[in-house]
């Protein structure tokens, strides 16, 4: 069977890096597949669930944005920040979706609505996987 190595890196630290069958990335555009031997690609990623299967196995990592570049069978993901789903804490993700609604439906000057729906969305991703 063919497989590619997949990295998914933010500036802390490594999530994932391992030999994996094939994997979904949600890129700015919708989300794209990648398999092993794919051609050489660059794309931009927004906040969402990167699927890929090990042992044909499906495992998700959230992403909050970043980039993907595969080459030569590497997928390499740098992403602003990430964490497996069976990592996330589901506490703080439901407290960050209600801090995130709040700021939202308080409809002020002082509220940057695009921060606060970007912080809405990175935490109804969370939650969506910490639940599966």
């Amino acid at each position: 069977m063919s497989t590619l190595q997949l990295s998914v890196v933010t500036p802390d630290k490594t999530v994932v890096s391992e030999t994996v069958e094939m994997c979904i990335c949600p890129g700015v555009a919708g989300e794209f597949g990648v398999l092993p031997n794919h051609v050489s690609i660059l794309s931009a990623l927004k906040i969402g669930d990167l699927r890929y299967r090990v042992n044909g196995k499906d495992e998700h990592v959230f992403i909050s944005g970043g980039f993907a570049d595969m080459n030569n069978n590497v997928l390499s993901v740098l992403a602003e920040s990430a964490e497996k789903a069976a990592d996330i804490d589901e506490a703080r993700a439901r407290a960050a979706k209600e801090r995130a609604e709040k700021r939202l439906a308080e409809k002020s000057d002082k509220v940057d609505e695009t921060r606060a729906n970007a912080a809405l969305q990175r935490a109804l991703v969370r939650l969506q996987l910490a639940r599966s």
